[in-house]
């Protein structure tokens, strides 16, 4: 039995590992960034505060001089339940792995960061994290600053999450976006997109991962009700091969953070 269980662990971490290998050459030979979307989950707000306070002074300042010029970090609106998304991207896989290197090496993140990181057991400041790897589209290979002017308080962040009931008809989905052109179709109505992507690892696979952003909820609003009435759009969601390809849809409205980058 003992040697079963190891060999299957060596087997599952030489899939990974070429995997993560492959992943890392497409994404270099296409210029397709990888983002890291890692959400906190919260058991009241005293946590999400400790959370915010780790981020803004420690975690967000440690990757810029790590080198990644953009981060994202929100918080769900009173409509949701306490959580707190940080989003990170990377121009290649081994950029990740330089990146979580250079946080173990910088001593002023240490310092910063040392109430959340030396925290004890019986007073943990989240309940849980989730992490979730993306690869970006063909069609967005790399993120976008959306062009707002609204105060951050008043701006809209929408995260979208497509699950397909299989493999196939998940592709399908991905293939509306880019082969499709229904991105081109949000752009051309004038969303502000920040990031569209496949789930590499998550908890809630297969699925898609994109986020818009708008100067306020008016706003949001007036554009969905565009893009349900585009007649692009309605041609392209007709054709037989796009059908069914979304078995769940999760939408979370979000607000960023004031030291966000995005």
């Amino acid at each position: 039995m003992i040697t079963v269980k190891k060999y299957n662990l060596n087997l599952i971490c030489l899939l990974l590992g070429l995997l993560l290998s492959t992943s890392m050459t497409y994404g270099q030979k296409n210029n397709k960034y990888f983002y890291e979307l890692k959400v906190y989950h919260f058991a009241d707000e005293a946590q999400q505060k400790r959370v915010d306070q780790y981020l803004k002074d420690a975690y967000v300042p440690a990757i810029h001089r790590a080198g990644i010029e953009q981060v994202g970090v929100f918080h769900t609106t009173e409509d949701e339940s306490p959580k707190t998304y940080v989003l990170v991207p990377y121009t290649s896989f081994e950029k990740i792995m330089q990146t979580e290197q250079a946080l173990k090496k910088d001593k002023k993140y240490m310092s910063a960061g040392s109430d959340y990181l030396n925290a004890a057991h019986d007073n943990a400041p989240y309940e849980r994290i989730e992490s979730n790897l993306l690869h970006a589209f063909t069609d967005m290979p790399g993120p976008l600053m959306p062009k707002l002017n609204s105060p951050k308080s008043e701006r809209v962040y929408e995260l979208r999450s497509y699950e397909g009931a299989t493999e196939k008809l998940y592709a399908s989905k991905v293939n509306m976006f880019n082969e499709g052109n229904e991105i081109e179709i949000f752009n051309n109505l004038g969303f502000e997109s920040v990031f569209y992507a496949e789930t590499l690892f998550g908890a809630r696979m297969p699925n898609l991962v994109y986020m818009t952003a708008y100067e306020n909820r008016a706003e949001r609003d007036k554009l969905w009700e565009d893009f349900r009435n585009d007649p692009t759009w309605l041609k392209l969601k007709a054709k037989d091969e796009y059908q069914n390809n979304v078995s769940k849809a999760d939408i979370i409205f979000l607000r960023a953070a004031e030291y966000s980058d995005y």
